[in-house]
């Protein structure tokens, strides 16, 4: 396991468990100047149009927390409801605050991952986040989704890779899939546009970050 302090890991694994009671009927706090972008995006981010065609929501990365924070404490949590990667931060006073909040694009196929291939995000398990254990240069990785346009840049500049049951599963960008954004279309990554990834890069992920991947039905 990546080295992570004691106190943090206590903080992600209370807020697992409250993740988990939110969803529940509980409600999540937020600062107020949080509040009314926050709640404007939380609702599911699928849409089925007058055809039945699904669509997704538009959504934006929104930066809440502009003050100072220690990296260190910081987290991440997936929302596969509703298309999101949420960074959080524990401040001064143990109060914990959302800090960015980015659209991504997870797997083609709902549901906890059990194998490779099933095209399928995994989920962590309450008090048991994953974390990030390397960060790659991927600015030149390729990848051949299978559509006609062959091997192709795929990844963005940075391949954040997640220490899960399965291999492979990492946080990346979008590159020549930007159109995706927000979705369902990944084999089982998760994917930013290329400038979120950036920006989570610059400013928070680092090697030890936990991830929280919560379930399809999970607020």
């Amino acid at each position: 396991m990546p080295s992570i302090s004691k106190y943090l890991l206590m903080t992600v694994v209370s807020l697992t468990l409250v993740f988990a009671l939110t969803a529940c009927g509980g409600s999540e706090q937020q600062h107020p100047e949080q509040a009314t972008q926050a709640t404007a995006a939380e609702q599911g981010a699928e849409r089925v149009d007058a055809n039945g065609n699904v669509t997704y929501r538009p959504d934006t990365m929104h930066v809440y927390y502009h003050g100072e924070i220690d990296p260190e404490k910081t987290f991440i949590v997936i929302s596969k409801k509703h298309l999101q990667l949420n960074v959080y931060a524990v401040l001064e006073g143990d109060d914990t605050t959302l800090v960015a909040r980015y659209p991504v694009c997870l797997s083609r196929n709902k549901g906890q991952k059990e194998g490779s291939g099933d095209m399928r995000t995994p989920e962590s398990e309450p008090g048991n986040p994953f974390y990030i254990k390397q960060i790659q240069d991927a600015s030149d990785w390729k990848h051949d989704f299978g559509d006609g346009r062959g091997e192709i840049l795929s990844y963005g500049h940075w391949f954040m890779r997640l220490e899960t049951p399965f291999n492979g599963i990492g946080i990346h960008g979008s590159t020549n899939n930007e159109d995706k954004m927000p979705g369902r279309d990944s084999e089982g990554c998760i994917r930013l546009r290329d400038n979120d990834l950036e920006h989570l890069h610059d400013n928070y992920a680092h090697v030890g970050m936990p991830v929280i991947i919560k379930a399809e039905d999970q607020d």
